[in-house]
């Protein structure tokens, strides 16, 4: 055996497996980003801009946007979990904002926290916005390498 050389871990050790090479600051830097979502409703920022879906989207793509920008530029060694991770981090942010604040905003609880499918559907949601845009940020980035290759 060769010291000098790694032996392949067949069993999933520290530096395999679905959580490692994850910049987990990163992932809960930019699912907290998202909470500028739920954020501008609570506010009151999208009814006093005349609320409507066109905003709602707008806010989604440029929040997707950031998350991609972000793994692209950060070099995240693994883009596509690292945003599903992160659609997943905003998924609980959202959920445990929504159970924080209805109470107050309410008089009552309210929101995904009361109703199991809720939670789910919650999550799945959003970590499918992630795996969309990890998704476009592998593309970006092998454009990006393609291109610096032709150099």
């Amino acid at each position: 055996m060769n010291p000098s050389r790694p032996t392949p871990n067949t069993a999933g050790g520290p530096d395999q497996g679905p959580f490692a090479n994850i910049p987990w600051s990163l992932v809960l830097g930019l699912g907290a980003l998202a909470l500028v979502r739920p954020l501008l409703s609570i506010t009151g920022v999208t009814e006093s801009l005349g609320w409507s879906p066109w905003l709602q989207l707008t806010v989604t793509a440029a929040v997707s946007l950031a998350w991609i920008v972000a793994v692209v530029v950060a070099r995240a060694p693994r883009p596509l979990l690292t945003l599903v991770y992160t659609g997943l981090t905003y998924g609980v942010f959202a959920i445990v904002l929504s159970a924080v604040l209805s109470p107050f905003l309410t008089g009552e609880l309210q929101g995904p926290v009361t109703n199991p499918f809720g939670l789910v559907s919650v999550l799945a949601t959003n970590a499918v916005w992630g795996l969309v845009c990890g998704a476009v940020a592998l593309a970006v980035r092998s454009a990006l390498n393609r291109g610096r290759s032709r150099i």
